[in-house]
């Protein structure tokens, strides 16, 4: 046993033994100076061994980029083996390869976790198509493209925060759980409880009225648009939309912004696309390594594109020019062009075309194809909206936003003939007490990622894809 004059000089040569500082692989590869103790920690991505030298390439999702580490033969393991969680404990040193300016000289490897290389569906090496990895929903994240993915959109979500913050907006959580119909396109998941399925008549539900998950926050961010001048949410979305094409998400990410005090389109698109440039700007610049793989080996001209839009003001037509250029059109459309018709995605695509694959706003659209909150124009026989959708490229429509209607009459009138005044008291309410002009938009985050990046799938920029046969249905 030690005396206390000798377990104080124990403590003390413990304290002067070199800790090692734990690293993650973006530190290691953009540290300046070497460091004689770190200790990294990741998965296997390739194993090089060689008569003199045993190379190992670990990466920890923080970056693109591999760590390189150089070891000693004599520290192979038999489960040292591509996919492998490993900490390894080194010096980092100054790397003689101009592609990467640190590598680790290993002293000890200790595989945490090893992997069955030969039951693994990804392989060392090997670049998997999008749609290969789509089978694997539970292991897609260490596929570098779908780690890219990912990457990028928490830096997208991280800008947009920021854009809003900066700009002086309240973050709002909308309710997940709603009884409106925000769209009024009746495609909405309904909640009930096992008792409630097994009851056929005069089954009471758990909140006494129908609920569903919510296709939209916005009416819920105009209650708080009339307590707070600028408000913002960005929250997940459902649509009981029975369609598996390549555009359409069951589940997907909204960012929604109301704004009080306002009496222009125009202030609402100018918002829209601040938030589009500043964000993609944020994106190009701190991920410039995980977009290029995009721009590289799936969407060659995106990269241009991008660059050209983020120097352009965005053009603005208006619903019945839309039309007009629909109809003169050398192109035959699924859906004929006509006053009064939605417009299609076919139709969305070719006015971009037309107008120099550059964003358009669309605005002032047929009253009667709108949600009974869009502001009446009073615009004569033709009698539009105040609605504007911008269409991008290659995708068709990215925002749709309007001006609300906050005159009580107009609205009065409007919920009445729709049969919907009961139902809508309450919003009523918020145009008889302190009711000032107001509007808003909403933006599908994972629509903005697919046109960024130049992705054809939309279920490519999702973390999980839905598949019948998987675990995480």
């Amino acid at each position: 046993m030690l005396g206390a004059g000798g377990g104080w000089r124990a403590l003390r040569r413990c304290a002067s033994l070199p800790r090692a500082v734990r690293l993650r692989v973006r530190e290691a590869l953009g540290a300046r100076q070497p460091a004689d103790a770190v200790r990294v920690q990741g998965w296997v991505r390739s194993v090089r061994s060689q008569k003199e030298v045993l190379f190992l390439h670990i990466n920890d999702g923080s970056s693109l980029e591999s760590l390189q580490v150089v070891a000693d033969p004599s520290l192979e393991k038999r489960d040292l083996t591509f996919g492998s969680a490993v900490e390894v404990q080194g010096k980092l040193v100054k790397s003689p390869h101009r592609m990467q300016n640190m590598e680790l000289q290993a002293e000890t490897i200790h595989v945490v976790g090893p992997c069955d290389i030969w039951s693994f569906p990804l392989k060392m090496k090997e670049r998997h198509p999008l749609e290969y990895v789509r089978q694997f929903p539970h292991l897609r994240c260490r596929n570098n493209t779908l780690g890219a993915l990912l990457r990028i959109r928490s830096e997208a979500t991280a800008g947009i925060h920021s854009f809003f913050q900066d700009n002086g907006y309240v973050h709002i959580h909308t309710p997940i759980i709603t009884s409106n119909d925000c769209e009024g396109a009746g495609e909405l998941f309904q909640i009930e409880t096992p008792r409630e399925t097994k009851e056929s008549v005069e089954k009471t539900h758990f909140f006494n009225v129908p609920a569903f998950l919510t296709v939209s926050g916005q009416l819920h961010l105009e209650v708080m648009a009339g307590a707070f001048t600028h408000v913002f949410t960005f929250g997940p979305t459902f649509r009981a939309e029975n369609s598996q094409s390549r555009r359409h998400l069951a589940e997907f990410y909204m960012v929604e912004a109301e704004l009080s005090f306002t009496e222009s389109l125009q202030d609402i698109m100018q918002v829209m696309e601040d938030l589009f440039k500043t964000v993609t700007s944020t994106v190009l610049s701190k991920c410039p390594r995980d977009v290029e793989l995009f721009h590289k080996y799936i969407a060659p001209t995106q990269k241009g594109r991008l660059e050209q839009i983020l120097k352009h003001k965005f053009m603005i037509i208006s619903y019945s020019e839309a039309v007009e250029i629909l109809k003169q059109a050398s192109q035959t459309f699924t859906f004929k062009p006509e006053w009064g018709c939605d417009l299609q995605t076919e139709h969305e695509k070719y006015l971009v075309k037309h107008c120099g694959e550059v964003p358009v706003f669309v605005v002032n659209y047929p009253y009667d194809l709108k949600p009974f909150y869009m502001r009446d124009n009073e615009d004569g026989p033709q009698h539009t909206v105040a609605a504007v959708d911008l269409l991008v490229p290659g995708i068709g429509e990215l925002c749709g936003g309007s001006l609300r209607e906050e005159r009580l009459p107009f609205l009065e009138s409007r919920l009445q003939r729709l049969g919907l005044t009961d139902a809508y008291q309450w919003y009523l309410d918020l145009r008889k007490f302190g009711s000032v002009p107001h509007g808003g938009f909403g933006m599908g985050f994972e629509r903005y990622l697919q046109y960024i990046l130049g992705v054809d799938n939309i279920k490519d920029v999702i973390p999980f894809p839905r598949f019948s046969h998987s675990c995480l249905l």
